[in-house]
């Protein structure tokens, strides 16, 4: 009887800490998705990020380039062909930015987004060379602040 008795207890003590095995490498795998899951993300907002501000920067340039090319004499490029251009890069930014939204959980960082892209557009409106350097220093800045604000989300 107490041979049957330690057997039984055996059997006992190996299916619990076969269970108790288990339960920890279930909980390391998990522990170990969970790591995976927010490194991708992470990875994917960095490059969503990064993207939108060199788009922003490229649409930026493109529309005081458009600016020069409908206020000073002689322009030094077709204004038709830079707006063409400006058009694309427009459409690539709004495509950033929507990208940015799919991936942020932050309504600020968001907005602001889509707000500096507002403003961006609002460059070739400028009345004056005052007002034109004006609004390229407030976007210049804009895009600054959204890249630090965007670098909190990584």
């Amino acid at each position: 009887m107490e041979t049957i008795i330690a057997s039984a207890i055996a059997v006992l003590g190996t299916l619990l800490g076969s269970g108790v095995t288990l339960a920890f490498q279930q909980r390391t795998t998990d522990r170990s998705h969970q790591f995976t899951r927010r490194e991708k993300l992470r990875q994917e907002r960095l490059d969503a990020y990064s993207a939108y501000a060199g788009t922003l920067i490229n649409y930026r340039r493109c529309l005081v380039h458009l600016w020069f090319c409908e206020h000073e004499q002689p322009p030094p490029e077709d204004a038709d062909t830079v707006r063409i251009r400006a058009y694309d890069l427009r459409s690539s930014a709004q495509e950033a930015l929507f990208r940015v939204q799919m991936l942020t959980d932050d309504e600020t960082l968001s907005r602001t987004a889509e707000e500096v892209l507002a403003d961006i557009t609002a460059l070739p409106k400028a009345s004056s060379r005052v007002e034109l350097d004006t609004l390229r220093v407030q976007t210049r800045d804009d895009i600054s602040q959204l890249v630090s604000t965007g670098k909190q989300h990584l």
